[in-house]
């Protein structure tokens, strides 16, 4: 402690259940500012997933099938996420045939921009699809 009040610093413990306990000379608030600092860097690295969501009804027609498909193919190359989903409103659900058809046909017409995470599948009255942008080089 003499060593680390000559100095201007504080005496640390590393590891207390050493024999005899490990101890340093440091200024600890310069090392909690650094550590700070650190663990701010690397949050600002981490990549930040938004999520686009595209809705389809079972009997979607050509054209506005396209429309939305434009629209996928740009949240894609942005480097979002997609989650494709076909509704089912009232009876509508005898056609879950044809809201998956649709939803592999978007995989399908989307397959160089993405890959499918998750296949279609029926969640209550929602069939849903995940497609995960392919990585840029």
């Amino acid at each position: 402690m003499a060593i680390a009040d000559d100095q201007g610093l504080d005496l640390v413990e590393i590891s207390p259940k050493a024999d005899p306990p490990v101890c340093k000379v440091m200024d600890y608030k310069k090392f909690l500012y650094e550590q700070k600092k650190r663990e701010k860097a690397l949050k600002a690295k981490a990549s930040k997933v938004t999520i686009k969501e595209i809705r389809f009804g079972p009997q979607t027609d050509d054209h506005d099938y396209e429309f939305k498909k434009k629209h996928a193919e740009k949240f894609l190359k942005d480097g979002a996420k997609l989650k494709a989903f076909v509704f089912f409103k009232g009876r509508s659900i005898i056609f879950k045939e044809q809201g998956q058809i649709l939803l592999l046909r978007l995989a399908q017409d989307l397959e160089e921009l993405g890959k499918v995470e998750q296949m279609p599948r029926l969640e209550g009255k929602r069939m849903t699809m995940f497609i995960a942008p392919k990585k840029v080089k």
